[in-house]
């Protein structure tokens, strides 16, 4: 109903601006400045009237539809703006029009003989040229501005705002869900940014067909919701995206280098992917691998043997936080408790393993 209404807006507008465009014209023709005149009956006046209105009024009806998707794209990305982004541009969009007032100024002194209507247009196009430069130069040097200190009294930052940056999520941390716990804790200072792709695939999850995906993606949006409400924490969610054809970590990849912030991740390739690009990444697995406990070699300890390894001699056991322990000499003894050496311990993003042999 909202899109039909505008569309018949536009078509009105478009109806009258040729109207308006048509008197200017015929005005002009007929200005004591050219000669002959033109000089037409009313009837045929009135023609043209009715011919140039229903002419634009067609061409603003075509358009109607790229206007109104293109305002709706401008209403998203205001929306994913921040309040000190929003006060930036307007202010730009400020400067640039008062730059415009004053170069249509100059304009207005100088005459164009019979040409005196080309100001109009000029005029036009120096206010539009001004103002969206005024808009992008502030945009880009937003970070520069910092225009959020002008609404803090003695221009003293918050300390949630000090050194912090922001945080995206991408969808496998949010399912994997120890990002709320880390969260818990309070060593994360930034603005956790949720980008609405990932959200999009989120749901996707929780609507698949797969029992397991299913569930995977209901724990990843139950988990954003417990942030949400149980953490005092800043979330925004960012409605920025981009063509539909790229990957969700392409788009993430994208995202970080426009906004400089970092992305929390505990996918693997996404990892390596995020360094190679200069993209900051901080890796869940990294950081639950830094606080686990360090097992030295030679160092003893007692395991439980749950399964068989790969090969013929291995065992498998693991500690109370989830490392593997693979045990030489290990095949036969699954359910026994035995007494092992550790030998020596791999680490890597993906998670540590210990290898160990049974101690005499």
């Amino acid at each position: 109903m909202v899109k039909k209404l505008a569309k018949i807006g536009i078509t009105i507008a478009g109806i009258a601006a040729g109207v308006g465009i048509c008197a200017g014209v015929l005005a002009i023709l007929n200005s004591t400045a050219l000669k002959p005149s033109i000089n037409l009956p009313q009837w045929a006046i009135l023609l043209i009237y009715v011919a140039s209105g229903l002419l634009f009024g067609i061409i603003f009806f075509i358009l109607s539809s790229v206007l109104i998707r293109g305002v709706r794209k401008l209403e998203k990305r205001i929306a994913s703006l921040s309040l000190g982004e929003v006060v930036t541009g307007v202010v730009g969009l400020i400067v640039g029009l008062l730059i415009s007032f004053l170069l249509t100024g100059l304009f207005s002194g100088i005459e164009f003989s019979n040409f005196g209507w080309i100001k109009v247009p000029i005029n036009i196009l120096i206010y539009i040229m001004f103002a969206w430069l005024g808009v992008t130069v502030a945009l880009g040097r937003r970070n520069e501005i910092n225009i959020n200190k002008l609404f803090r009294r003695g221009g003293h930052s918050k300390p949630e705002d000090v050194g912090s940056r922001s945080l995206i999520l991408d969808t496998s941390v949010i399912i994997d869900g120890r990002i709320y716990d880390i969260c818990k804790t309070g060593i994360i200072d930034g603005t956790l940014v949720i980008p609405e792709f990932v959200l999009v695939e989120l749901r996707h999850i929780a609507d698949s067909s797969d029992d397991l995906k299913r569930s995977r993606g209901r724990r990843g949006l139950d988990v954003l919701n417990m942030i949400q409400k149980d953490l005092n924490k800043a979330v925004k969610i960012l409605h920025t995206d981009y063509d539909d054809n790229m990957e969700v970590d392409s788009k993430l990849l994208k995202l970080a280098r426009e906004t400089n912030g970092k992305i929390v991740t505990n996918d693997f390739n996404l990892n390596k992917v995020a360094t190679v690009q200069g993209v900051e990444v901080i890796n869940i697995n990294d950081l639950a691998n830094a606080v686990k406990p360090i097992a030295l070699p030679g160092e003893t300890m007692e395991v439980h043997i749950i399964k068989d390894g790969k090969e013929p001699t291995q065992g498998i056991a693991y500690l109370d936080d989830g490392t593997m322990i693979v045990v030489e000499d290990g095949k036969g003894k699954v359910g026994k408790t035995m007494k092992v050496m550790v030998t020596s311990v791999l680490q890597t993003s993906a998670g540590r393993m210990i290898f160990a042999r049974i101690a005499e």
